[in-house]
Protein backbone atom coordinates (compact mmCIF):
# COMPACT_ATOMS: atom_id res chain seq x y z
CA UNK A 1 0.00 0.00 0.00
CA UNK A 2 2.97 2.05 0.43
CA UNK A 3 3.68 2.07 -3.04
CA UNK A 4 0.51 3.70 -3.97
CA UNK A 5 1.13 6.98 -2.95
CA UNK A 6 4.61 6.90 -3.81
CA UNK A 7 4.33 9.15 -6.74
CA UNK A 8 2.24 11.91 -4.57
CA UNK A 9 4.90 11.84 -2.06
CA UNK A 10 7.55 12.58 -4.70
CA UNK A 11 5.75 15.58 -6.11
CA UNK A 12 4.96 17.03 -2.80
CA UNK A 13 8.92 16.55 -1.95
CA UNK A 14 9.15 18.68 -5.17
CA UNK A 15 6.85 21.41 -4.55
CA UNK A 16 8.52 21.64 -1.31
CA UNK A 17 11.72 22.19 -2.84
CA UNK A 18 10.14 24.74 -5.06
CA UNK A 19 8.51 26.75 -2.27
CA UNK A 20 11.95 27.49 -0.61
CA UNK A 21 13.35 28.29 -3.42
CA UNK A 22 10.41 30.81 -4.46
CA UNK A 23 11.12 31.88 -1.20
CA UNK A 24 15.22 32.12 -1.55
CA UNK A 25 14.15 34.06 -4.91
CA UNK A 26 12.31 36.71 -2.94
CA UNK A 27 14.68 37.50 -0.08
CA UNK A 28 17.15 38.00 -3.22
CA UNK A 29 15.01 40.59 -4.88
CA UNK A 30 13.64 41.97 -1.07
CA UNK A 31 17.53 42.53 -0.78
CA UNK A 32 18.68 44.15 -4.67
CA UNK A 33 19.10 47.63 -3.29
CA UNK A 34 20.44 46.73 0.91
CA UNK A 35 23.61 48.38 0.84
CA UNK A 36 24.58 46.71 4.54
CA UNK A 37 22.52 44.07 6.58
CA UNK A 38 22.06 44.30 10.54
CA UNK A 39 25.65 42.79 10.80
CA UNK A 40 27.19 45.69 8.28
CA UNK A 41 27.78 43.15 5.55
CA UNK A 42 26.49 43.53 1.95
CA UNK A 43 23.99 41.26 1.17
CA UNK A 44 25.03 37.70 -0.95
CA UNK A 45 22.64 36.33 -3.72
CA UNK A 46 21.75 33.04 -2.06
CA UNK A 47 20.61 29.79 -4.36
CA UNK A 48 19.74 26.90 -3.29
CA UNK A 49 21.19 23.38 -3.94
CA UNK A 50 18.59 20.03 -4.53
CA UNK A 51 19.71 16.21 -4.57
CA UNK A 52 17.88 13.31 -4.81
CA UNK A 53 16.05 12.60 -1.10
CA UNK A 54 17.71 9.22 0.35
CA UNK A 55 19.60 9.09 -2.87
CA UNK A 56 20.21 5.03 -3.52
CA UNK A 57 23.41 2.52 -3.49
CA UNK A 58 24.00 0.87 -7.08
CA UNK A 59 22.31 -2.34 -5.11
CA UNK A 60 19.14 -0.99 -4.35
CA UNK A 61 18.99 0.74 -7.79
CA UNK A 62 19.42 -2.19 -9.48
CA UNK A 63 17.15 -4.15 -7.31
CA UNK A 64 14.42 -1.10 -7.69
CA UNK A 65 14.52 -1.20 -11.51
CA UNK A 66 10.85 -2.88 -12.03
CA UNK A 67 9.64 -0.57 -8.91
CA UNK A 68 9.81 3.05 -7.61
CA UNK A 69 11.78 5.35 -9.51
CA UNK A 70 13.01 7.47 -6.83
CA UNK A 71 11.90 9.21 -3.45
CA UNK A 72 11.72 12.57 -3.91
CA UNK A 73 14.17 15.82 -3.50
CA UNK A 74 15.72 17.29 -0.97
CA UNK A 75 17.43 21.18 -0.55
CA UNK A 76 20.92 19.97 0.96
CA UNK A 77 22.37 23.33 1.47
CA UNK A 78 21.29 27.24 0.48
CA UNK A 79 24.60 28.77 -0.29
CA UNK A 80 25.51 32.59 -0.98
CA UNK A 81 27.26 33.46 -4.70
CA UNK A 82 30.66 34.09 -3.44
CA UNK A 83 32.24 34.79 -6.67
CA UNK A 84 29.94 37.28 -8.23
CA UNK A 85 30.83 40.84 -7.57
CA UNK A 86 28.21 43.09 -6.35
CA UNK A 87 27.59 46.18 -8.26
CA UNK A 88 29.17 49.94 -7.97
CA UNK A 89 26.94 53.23 -8.33
CA UNK A 90 28.20 56.44 -7.86
CA UNK A 91 26.52 57.96 -5.40
CA UNK A 92 28.63 60.43 -3.58
CA UNK A 93 25.37 61.67 -1.00
CA UNK A 94 25.34 58.11 -0.18
CA UNK A 95 25.43 57.43 3.39
CA UNK A 96 27.73 54.16 2.23
CA UNK A 97 29.43 55.66 -0.10
CA UNK A 98 33.36 55.02 -0.04
CA UNK A 99 35.92 57.52 -0.57
CA UNK A 100 35.63 58.02 -4.54
CA UNK A 101 31.68 58.67 -4.00
CA UNK A 102 30.87 54.98 -5.29
CA UNK A 103 28.43 52.79 -3.38
CA UNK A 104 28.35 48.87 -3.40
CA UNK A 105 24.97 47.29 -3.75
CA UNK A 106 24.71 43.43 -3.67
CA UNK A 107 25.50 41.00 -6.44
CA UNK A 108 21.53 40.13 -7.16
CA UNK A 109 20.06 40.84 -10.59
CA UNK A 110 16.74 41.03 -11.14
CA UNK A 111 16.42 39.93 -14.38
CA UNK A 112 18.17 36.71 -13.53
CA UNK A 113 15.85 36.19 -10.20
CA UNK A 114 12.66 36.53 -12.46
CA UNK A 115 13.98 33.83 -14.93
CA UNK A 116 14.52 31.41 -11.77
CA UNK A 117 11.30 32.71 -10.58
CA UNK A 118 9.44 31.60 -13.82
CA UNK A 119 11.40 28.86 -14.06
CA UNK A 120 10.61 27.76 -9.81
CA UNK A 121 6.81 28.32 -10.57
CA UNK A 122 6.32 26.18 -13.59
CA UNK A 123 8.23 23.46 -11.69
CA UNK A 124 5.88 23.93 -8.57
CA UNK A 125 3.04 23.61 -11.16
CA UNK A 126 4.65 20.44 -13.29
CA UNK A 127 4.83 19.06 -9.51
CA UNK A 128 1.11 19.78 -8.84
CA UNK A 129 -0.20 18.26 -12.07
CA UNK A 130 1.77 15.18 -11.46
CA UNK A 131 0.19 15.38 -7.92
CA UNK A 132 -3.62 15.39 -9.07
CA UNK A 133 -2.76 12.62 -12.03
CA UNK A 134 -1.78 10.54 -9.09
CA UNK A 135 -4.89 11.36 -7.22
CA UNK A 136 -7.25 10.74 -10.33
CA UNK A 137 -5.59 7.62 -11.03
CA UNK A 138 -5.98 6.15 -7.28
CA UNK A 139 -9.73 7.65 -7.60
CA UNK A 140 -10.37 6.22 -11.00
CA UNK A 141 -8.75 2.97 -9.24
CA UNK A 142 -10.92 2.82 -6.51
CA UNK A 143 -14.15 3.27 -9.04
CA UNK A 144 -13.15 -0.15 -10.67
CA UNK A 145 -14.14 -1.67 -7.74
CA UNK A 146 -17.67 -0.46 -7.35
Amino acid sequence: MGDVFSGMNISTTGMTAQRTRLDIIAENIANVNSTRDKDGNIYKRKSVIFQEKDYPSFHETLLGTAGAVGKGVKITEIIEDEETEGRLVYDPTHPDANEEGYVMYPNVNTVTEMTDMIDASRSYEANVTAFNASKNMQLKALEIGK
